[in-house]
């Protein structure tokens, strides 16, 4: 932390006013003032005191789940901490959140932090803010335009992590497993082999042992490149993991989890693979940081997956699945195909996967889609599947691609009208994978729906 000048003073005191008007508007002021902070003060988080204790939560997919489960078990239990889950990841959200427990002399007021960080910022905020504790949920690939390879990402956080930050790591994961290799470290994973693995995936980020460069032999293959593997020709491997699910029983909803403190049942809360794989790392770090498995475990039987990123209904005699899927990001959207396919029944499928700022005239890359396992979505139960959205021509193209029927696809320009496109006497399921801009809509979607199939009973 540098020391405090003059310049500081009055950016905070500016900060502060700010934000205290902008709450009487009604804004969250959760990415603005550390805007503004930044801007008035360049490295303004270099003069900032830090809490006792600070909670890094990092990775391609899941990180703001995993981050807000380590938060609503704190809340559970009285925890006074800083949090930035209702804001930004970038180094202006995590400011704005450490703001809001400075006080106007820069003094901080907690003792504890808990935030979300973009991987990309680690260069512009571990140097001033370093991690007692680091949990990487994943490395993969992710949008073309922002972080390239996973091994480009891999590189600016191996480079960033201050040798004294303890990692949680994904220990199925043969790329963020090898972070910052000096560092004390627990791994985390699903310890059996599930058969709801996907091992058909597209793309598998590690293939070659980054030691010697001979090929890796998998143990198995949860999905894409997680899994366990070992190289065929040096001691590189999979490390053994500290904590774990040892067994899933989808139909009773639970999980048992494995700890270096004893066992316990846990509800699941979630069907999709990643959900476990969201609530072993949140488990990981909650022990880490020195809470009791029991006291975890008592707070996850109230805890529901936030309903922004998936919710499920029933209306009428149909159930409607409202899923996040990421647009721009391969892996995630690949997860959901593979969630779709095994639900039961006949499925429809609404697509609305299209950037915020995406628009017809735009040089958007759109390359993306073609890593995405669509071929997931090849099957005799899905019967329609609706490609919503100025791009939906290119959806369209892609699903020919993954050899679905062309008679199954249905274009539809606005994503608005996409329950106008469904034959609901064809479906018992209607799952809606909506980008992370589109939840809004896909809440319209749903109304429109609800109301479609109000209209066909009253015809009835």
């Amino acid at each position: 932390m540098k020391k405090k000048n003059l310049r500081f003073y009055f950016t905070i005191i500016t900060v502060k006013i700010a934000t205290a008007l902008m709450k009487l508007v009604g804004k969250n002021a959760t990415h603005l003032p550390g805007w503004i902070a930044n801007k008035m003060c360049p490295n303004f988080i270099s003069y900032m005191e830090k809490p006792d204790k600070l909670v890094f939560i990092t990775g391609t997919n899941g990180k703001t789940t995993v981050s807000n489960l380590v938060a609503d078990v704190l809340k559970s239990y009285n925890y006074e901490f800083i949090n930035n889950s209702t804001g930004s990841n970038i180094r202006d959200g995590i400011v704005s959140a450490l703001l809001t427990k400075t006080s106007f002399l820069g003094k901080n007021k907690s003792k504890l932090a808990v935030l979300e960080v973009d991987e990309r910022y680690a260069p512009k905020i571990y140097p001033y803010l370093p991690p007692d504790f680091l949990v990487c949920t994943n490395l993969f690939r992710d949008s073309y335009r922002r972080n390239a390879h996973s091994e480009f990402i891999f590189n600016i956080l191996n480079s960033q992590i201050p040798e004294t930050t303890k990692l949680i790591l994904n220990g199925e994961d043969l790329i963020s497993s090898r972070l910052a290799s000096d560092n004390p470290r627990c791994h985390f994973g699903i310890n059996f082999i599930d058969t709801k693995a996907s091992s058909d995936n597209i793309i598998k980020d590690i293939i070659a042992c980054p030691h010697c460069g001979a090929l890796l032999s998998f143990d198995y293959i949860r999905y894409n490149h997680i899994g366990r593997g070992h190289c065929t020709n040096c001691d590189f491997g999979s490390p053994d993991l500290d904590y774990s699910i040892d067994h899933i029983d989808y139909d009773k909803g639970t999980c048992l989890v494995s700890t270096p403190s004893g066992n316990a049942d846990f509800k699941l809360l979630g069907d999709n693979i990643t959900d476990a794989y969201n609530m072993i790392a949140a488990i990981s770090c909650l022990m880490e940081m020195g809470l009791s498995l029991q006291d975890i475990k008592k707070s996850f039987d109230n805890i529901k997956v936030v309903s922004s990123r998936f919710n499920q209904e029933i209306i009428g005699n149909k159930k409607i699945i409202r899923n996040l899927a990421k647009g721009q990001n391969p892996i995630a959207c690949s997860r959901v195909c593979d969630f779709i396919r095994h639900q039961e029944g006949n499925k429809a499928v609404i697509l609305i996967l299209d950037d915020i700022y995406d628009a017809k005239e735009s040089s958007e890359n759109d390359a993306w889609i073609y890593d995405v396992d669509f071929e997931f979505l090849n099957n005799d139960d899905i019967k329609q599947i609706i490609c919503s959205g100025v791009r939906n021509k290119d959806f369209q193209l892609r699903l020919l691609m993954a050899g679905i029927p062309k008679e199954k696809i249905k274009c539809c320009e606005k994503e608005i009208d996409s329950a106008s496109f469904i034959d609901y006497d064809e479906v018992d399921t209607i799952c809606i994978m909506h980008d992370i801009h589109a939840g809004g809509m896909a809440k319209t979607i749903v109304d429109n729906i609800a109301k479609a199939l109000d209209k066909e009973n009253v015809a009835q």
